[in-house]
This record gives C-alpha cells, sequence and structure tokens, in this order.
C-alpha cells in the first residue's frame, strides 16, 4: 500500500471530531469512511506523485473537475463516477477544509452500512 503517512495523518486531524468515521486500507491506498461510506483517501499514482482522493458524487463532478489540481478517478480503466483525485499541493491550507466541504454533505446523505 503505497501512500504518505503525512497526507493521511492531515485527513485525521481534519476529520478527528467526527462521529462515524473509520479507516480502511483499500483501492491502494488508505480510505477514510463516515458511517461505512468512503468519503475520501490517500494514495499515489503510478508516477509517484502524493495525492487525495474525495467522493463528491456524480452532481458535484463537474465542479470538483473544475478546480485546481483536480483529476478523474480511473482504476484499471474504469472510470469511478463522483470520485475525484487531488494533487496534494492543491489541499493545503484552507483547501482541504474546501474539499472535505464538499465531499461530507453528499457521503452524510448516504445510508449508513451495517457494521460487519
Amino acid at each position: 500500500m503505497a501512500y504518505d503517512e503525512r497526507l493521511a495523518q492531515v485527513l485525521r486531524d481534519a476529520l478527528h471530531r467526527r462521529k462515524g468515521v473509520s479507516e480502511q486500507r483499500m483501492m491502494g491506498g488508505l480510505c477514510f469512511l463516515v458511517h461505512g461510506n468512503m468519503l475520501c483517501g490517500v494514495d499515489r499514482s503510478k508516477n509517484g506523485a502524493d495525492r487525495f482522493m474525495f467522493r463528491v458524487g456524480k452532481d458535484n463532478e463537474a465542479l470538483a473537475l473544475s478546480k485546481s489540481g483536480a483529476s478523474i478517478v480511473d482504476m484499471g480503466g474504469k472510470r469511478l463516477g463522483g470520485f475525484v483525485f487531488v494533487e496534494a499541493k492543491a489541499c493545503e491550507g484552507a483547501a482541504l477544509s474546501e474539499w472535505l466541504a464538499l465531499a461530507l454533505p453528499y457521503v452524510g446523505g448516504l445510508p449508513k452500512k451495517p457494521k460487519r
């Protein structure tokens, strides 16, 4: 699993007061879930660039992709609608809060998944 632990800690710090948050290694990186639904994560691209991933929902995808540093999530040739990769540098400072503010309402509106 390739990801920058420093970036993972940035997400932990940003989400530490939110209820229902858990972590799970998946999709080649580390993902953060809210009540069992994937919210965001960190990984490293094939070219070695560290990046975040946010689940913004299909309705917010065009807006998200218009932002600096954002790109389509493609896993093994399959596009994941409603998800965007964001370069780590594009999430510095207040930008991380803005990305979470875009993703949290969508994920928060999903039904809670039962614990396994």
